[in-house]
């Protein structure tokens, strides 16, 4: 067994019958697993085994958003209509529908004493739910765009929230207003979590950066050195002595006073989406399409608690940092009184039909184990837990694909013990069979007709093989020269100041890559786009729209999003404004480019509605869209 591997890929399996959209793990024993989908399931896994736990139906639209509550006692799932449903897993019931965001919600959190909880949604509001009166107590405004993420203070007194908008801000819950803003992120805020102890706040950003944030005077703390991809995912160890940080296919280990980093361990987990830590090891899962992996990382083998120093690592200072007061309160009023009291909302209608909710138990034993219904003090397996053991060999281990969770493999007690494979008879022209059971020959063209390969049965020679691999990799070149040749173009007439001209140059290069560069700069940029920029660009958003490539497409929906919800209203209330007295030239172009840009959305919205049934991320922000162009009738 491998004695010096720190990181590793645990399991992949097929999570849901249609795309995944989130997941998240137990944070009190990081062992177990709630993903939702495309299939409007909330699915339940124990980490390290194939089959599902159980399944909880009653979602009427894809599910965005779940969270575990701190005792691993209950979930509660968003929804791309705005509902949030809350089920208790002990009593394998649904406690609650709570409806009242209007579009997709993005982040869910549990107060600390269990009775409330928080969500932030793309309608760029936060709301705050008593979970037991069944409706919004208040709703805290001022976000500019979608929020990403919402978490309670420890002493659940505070709300924290990050913005798509680059902003952080802190909300007061007894008094129901914000206390401050956090406005040095020059991206999106993916990400926020409060130390366990300390006043003092992280925020992980698409800017590249983690930021710390003294909660006492609000000023920043320090801040890291940017990465090389935007940060996803971020956690402070229990113990609160360093933040561990995830990003594309990569963990960091931070300190803050001073911003040091202690260690950078390579994972190959792609976009992480959440991270957990239990018996000295750090759990990591990610999705794609209709699977979920999980990844383990040795905590014993990186810095600061074992390992070898990284070259940045630094020590840990004591703070003189005041500490947040975590004891819960002694009575039910003085729970209530961390709530504000007036401005009370009245309970929605709820718009999802309840009668539809059923809790599915696919393993009844494992549930047993691990919910006992009788017991509230510990939700961790009652027999020994040991560490996930790494691969046998010091090379990549090739996972084993679970199989998707049917009727006839959800009872079946899950095993520790990978499927048997099928053996293969031998080939004469392989003597020795892969592992996986493919013969690298099945993918070699087989003469007749192919270039630089004339052999018919039997392996190439290397100069084959090579100008097989090679062909074409001079016109790609080619290509990629020409591309950054008009990036360059661009890019200098931009620096000059003037990025109206900068837009043109790029339209009239013809070349959509280019206009796919350009605005995704834009789209991390809200603040640059203009009215102009709209009508200048919309026709080139139309014509991506129809791409064959999703990174296109995706760039043509979040460039419309930021239009939609910044420009729409300006463009409804000039179509519909009455004439104006008179000659008023500013006025008349305004409207002409209105006009032009209602146009274009027209055609779009066509477009929209044709592909709204896309799966994954880009029919999520077809059908995001389509929202948002409701309210342009």
């Amino acid at each position: 067994m491998s004695q010096t591997k720190r990181a590793w890929k645990l399991q992949e399996f097929v999570a849901h019958g249609n795309n995944v959209n989130c997941v998240a793990l137990s944070k009190k024993s990081g062992r177990v697993i709630v993903t939702g989908g495309e299939d409007r399931k909330v699915n339940l896994w124990i980490v390290g085994k194939p089959n599902c736990l159980m399944s909880l139906c009653g979602h009427t639209t894809p599910v965005e958003s779940v969270r575990f509550g701190h005792e691993e006692e209950m979930v509660v799932a968003g929804s791309m209509s705005g509902a949030l449903k809350v089920w208790d897993l002990e009593q394998a019931k649904i406690m609650r529908t709570l409806t009242g965001h209007t579009s997709s919600i993005k982040s869910l959190d549990f107060h600390p004493y269990g009775d409330y909880c928080t969500s932030g949604s793309l309608d760029c509001n936060v709301k705050l739910w008593d979970i037991r009166k069944k409706g919004c107590i208040y709703t805290y405004r001022g976000h500019k765009n979608g929020v990403n993420c919402v978490r309670f203070s420890p002493d659940g007194k505070w709300i924290a929230s990050a913005g798509e908008d680059g902003i952080v801000k802190i909300w007061d819950i007894t008094a129901g207003k914000i206390l401050t803003d956090l406005t040095y992120h020059t991206g999106p805020v993916n990400i926020v979590e409060f130390h366990p102890n300390e006043l003092l706040l992280a925020s992980g950003s698409s800017d590249r950066t983690v930021k710390f944030w003294d909660l006492e005077n609000f000023n920043m703390v320090s801040t890291t050195d940017g990465d090389s991809t935007p940060v996803r995912n971020i956690l402070f160890h229990p113990e609160g002595t360093c933040l561990f940080s995830g990003t594309k296919d990569l963990l960091k280990v931070y300190s803050w006073e001073p911003s040091k980093c202690y260690d950078s361990i390579p994972v190959n987990w792609g976009e992480v989406a959440d991270i957990a830590i239990g018996h000295n090891q750090l759990i990591g899962t990610s999705f794609s399409q209709t699977n979920v992996s999980t990844f383990v990382v040795d905590l014993k083998r990186v810095q600061p608690f074992g390992g070898i120093p990284h070259q940045e690592g630094g020590s840990n200072l004591s703070s003189s940092r005041n500490k947040f007061i975590t004891e819960r309160p002694p009575t039910q009023s003085s729970r209530q009184a961390s709530v504000p009291k007036e401005d009370v909302e009245e309970p929605t209608q709820d718009k999802e039909d309840q009668d539809n909710d059923s809790f599915e138990i696919a393993n009844p034993e494992d549930y047993r184990e691990i919910f006992r219904p009788k017991s509230r003090l510990s939700h961790s397996p009652t027999r020994p837990v040991e560490p996930f053991q790494p691969p046998p060999d010091d090379g990549d281990m090739e996972p084993v694909r679970q199989p998707a969770p049917t009727r006839s493999n959800r009872t079946t007690k899950s095993s520790n013990k990978p499927p048997a494979k099928p053996v293969a008879k031998p080939s004469p022209r392989a003597p020795e069979e892969d592992k996986s059971g493919i013969s690298p020959e099945d993918f070699l063209p087989k003469g007749g007709g192919n270039e630089g390969y004339t052999g018919v049965g039997k392996m190439p020679s290397e100069a084959e093989a090579f100008t097989t691999l090679s062909s074409g990799h001079e016109a790609m070149a080619k290509v990629l020269a020409h591309r950054s040749k008009n990036l360059q173009i661009v890019r200098a007439m931009w620096t000059s100041g003037n990025t109206k001209t900068a837009v043109d140059s790029a339209i009239s290069m013809k070349d959509p890559s280019v206009i796919v560069d350009l605005l995704n700069v834009l789209n991390l940029k809200s603040g640059l786009w203009s009215l102009d920029l709209c009508s200048c660009l919309l026709p080139q958003v139309q014509d991506l729209m129809d791409s064959k490539y999703d990174s296109y497409v995706t760039a043509a929906c979040e460039a419309l999003k930021i239009i939609l919800r910044n420009f729409g209203p300006v463009i409804k209330s000039n179509l519909t404004a009455p004439p104006s007295q008179g000659v008023d030239i500013s006025r008349e172009e305004r409207y002409r480019k209105c006009r032009q840009c209602y146009e274009n959305l027209s055609i779009i919205r066509s477009k929209v509605a044709q592909r709204g049934g896309a799966p994954g991320k880009v029919g999520q922000l077809l059908r995001e869209i389509q929202i948002l162009m409701a309210s342009m009738d």
